[in-house]
């Protein structure tokens, strides 16, 4: 049995490989690990998703709730020409967000403006919280 103590034994093949990760145009959105990026938000009467997509029209939006989670589906389309540095992700989209509290299903709604998608999830009533008066005895 032979063991290589040598610190470059298998430089090649990582250099090689960060390399091909890197070369391709669509890396930054594969790199990205949530595209496009949410903040999540609660209080006592609602969750709160917010969204930031970016030149995305209203009709380019699918938003759907079932069971526990929220889905938030759609398409950024690549600008025209050729690009020396494209830092803005592109292409197809799928987030899905778990929610772990009952919803009054009937009246989530959602908004979008300056690029920022607000979704407005109101709790059902057993899940707010009740004051409990206490009496005197």
């Amino acid at each position: 049995m032979v063991i290589d103590f040598n610190p470059f034994y298998e430089f090649n093949r990582h250099v090689g490989r960060l390399l091909d990760d890197y070369s391709s145009p669509l890396t930054f959105s594969r790199r990205r690990a949530a595209f496009p990026p949410i903040n999540i938000s609660e209080d006592d009467a609602n969750l709160y998703v917010e969204c930031e997509i970016p030149g995305l029209a209203i009709e380019d939006i699918e938003i759907t709730l079932e069971d526990s989670s929220l889905t938030i589906k759609g398409e950024l389309k690549p600008g025209e020409g050729k690009y020396y540095r494209q830092e803005r992700a592109s292409g197809l989209f799928n987030r899905v967000v778990s929610i772990n509290t009952e919803i009054e299903r009937d009246a989530v709604s959602a908004k979008l403006k300056d690029g920022v998608l607000e979704i407005t999830l109101p709790k059902a009533e057993e899940v707010k919280p009740r004051t409990i008066s206490i009496e005197a005895s």
